[in-house]
Order: C-alpha cells, then sequence, then structure tokens
C-alpha cells in the first residue's frame, strides 16, 4: 500500500493534467494496490500502470533495468 509520507507531501500538491509515473523498492508486495490508490486520489491525473518495481534484495543489481525501463518511457 502507498506511504502515508507520500500522500501527505509529494500526492497532495497538483497533478491536474500531469502524469504519475510510480516506482518502488518492495519486499515481496511488488505495488500492492498503490497505482489504484494513486488513481483514487488523484482522478485528474495520468497514472502510468506499466510502473517500475524491484525487490530490495535485487536493488544494487537493478541499475541496467531502471535505465532500459526509463528509456523506455522516453527519458
Amino acid at each position: 500500500e502507498i506511504s502515508l509520507g507520500l500522500v501527505g507531501s509529494e500526492m497532495c500538491k497538483e497533478t491536474a493534467g500531469k502524469t504519475i509515473i510510480p516506482f518502488n523498492v518492495h519486499n515481496g508486495s511488488r505495488f500492492s494496490g498503490t497505482i489504484d490508490t494513486i488513481k483514487e486520489l488523484e482522478p485528474d491525473a495520468t497514472v502510468v500502470e506499466d510502473g517500475f518495481t524491484v525487490s530490495e534484495r535485487d536493488v544494487a543489481e537493478a541499475s541496467e533495468d531502471v535505465a532500459e525501463w526509463l528509456d523506455g518511457l522516453g527519458y
């Protein structure tokens, strides 16, 4: 589930017409219900459903995966 800290600090900013690209580090839950929660909280934003998620065990080796994901998004 989404961190309340993130909701309080980042998600309350104006996001209408903006694109939210979720990414996270997890301990087995992947995104859980986070993407649906973001959509619910920010109905006027576009939420990319194919966000990047990586297990905390694999973070140290994830740089190529992150670069590939960002490249696929056009960054």
